[in-house]
């Protein structure tokens, strides 16, 4: 494999594991705060603005790595019956559309997350910077469309894929 695919490769795998500890640790916050609540009356503030900070940067640092594996949604109900060479065509093509997308997005979150910065906006109940979400979403949103450049222009891979 290329070193830079391989590079790729490892940076997407580490956002997923960033999400996963992310996703473990509101999980845990979200059943402690449900048994004290439910048994106790004891709840810990903010857990629905810690589920949703965290649910937002879980979201985007998994996207890299389901970019890499090609494991995203795709509507084939019309190329089902086309052949594997017209599909890699359409493959490539959507990998490209979903680059420029991804760019956009990335870059219009940053502007987003500069903006909460400045208007230093945060969370109702806790007071959380809400630009520090933003700046969580960036860097996986921009890694996704590099990835989704590489299989876009990048070497045919065996099976079209880039995993």
């Amino acid at each position: 494999m290329d070193p830079a695919l391989k590079f790729l490769s490892f940076l997407a795998q580490v956002c997923a594991v960033l999400a996963g500890f992310i996703l473990t640790a509101v999980t845990l916050v979200t059943c402690v705060s449900l048994i004290g609540r439910n048994t106790t009356g004891w709840t810990i503030l903010g857990d629905y603005e810690l589920t949703a900070v965290a649910a937002g940067a879980a979201v985007a640092l998994f996207m890299p790595l389901c970019q890499l594996r090609r494991e995203n949604i795709i509507v084939d109900f019309f190329t089902a019956k086309a052949p594997a060479s017209v599909n890699a065509m359409f493959d490539r093509f959507g990998a490209l559309l979903l680059s420029i997308m991804l760019t956009v997005i990335a870059w219009r979150t940053a502007i987003g997350g500069i903006s909460a910065h400045d208007s230093m906006t945060t969370t109702m109940m806790l007071g959380f910077p809400e630009w520090i979400t933003y700046a969580f979403m960036v860097p996986p949103l921009l890694l996704t469309g590099v990835i989704a450049l590489v299989q876009a222009i990048g070497p045919a891979q065996k099976g079209e894929g880039l995993a």
